[in-house]
């Protein structure tokens, strides 16, 4: 699979609401933050990459 590369654009509990930066037309999904790496906060870009996610 190719990379991803998502903006973090709100924080809802112990989700992350993502959209994607590549496709800005695409739905915005939540993803649970227990998934994500610490530092996760709104505005922050990040990379998914090998079914994991990492901080750009």
């Amino acid at each position: 699979m190719e990379p991803i590369h998502y903006l973090v654009t709100k924080i809802e509990g112990d989700y992350a609401i993502l959209r994607t930066v590549d496709r800005p037309e695409a739905v915005e999904a939540p993803v649970a933050l227990a998934l994500l790496p610490d530092g996760v906060a709104e505005g922050v870009h990040l990379l998914w990459e090998d079914l994991e996610y990492t901080i750009q």
